[in-house]
């Protein structure tokens, strides 16, 4: 699992890059509690969603081999990434 939680990370930080605009700050939390991990990016970036393409997709794919999702959307202000992994028994 901190394979995968890095690599969500790294893409929404990558995100944040690309899309939040010149300026722009992330804030990282990482929680473990009761058998899950919940990754949280926020930026308080003032640019433009774009379409989901392959970084959506992959923290997508990495969050369902640990039985988790992902939220990603607008939040006041900025952009959230928001993903709960289960810990593997």
């Amino acid at each position: 699992m901190p394979l995968a939680v890095y690599r969500i990370v790294q893409e929404a930080l990558t995100n944040t890059l690309k899309h939040a605009g010149r300026g722009a700050a992330a804030d990282v939390t990482l929680a473990a509690c009761d058998g899950e991990v919940r990754v949280q990016v926020r930026d308080n970036g003032r640019g433009k969603p774009a379409a989901p393409r392959h970084g959506l997709l992959g923290m997508r794919e990495r969050a369902a081999m640990y039985g988790g999702v992902v939220t990603a959307g607008p939040a006041e202000p900025g952009w959230l990434v928001d993903v709960v992994l289960k810990e593997p028994s």
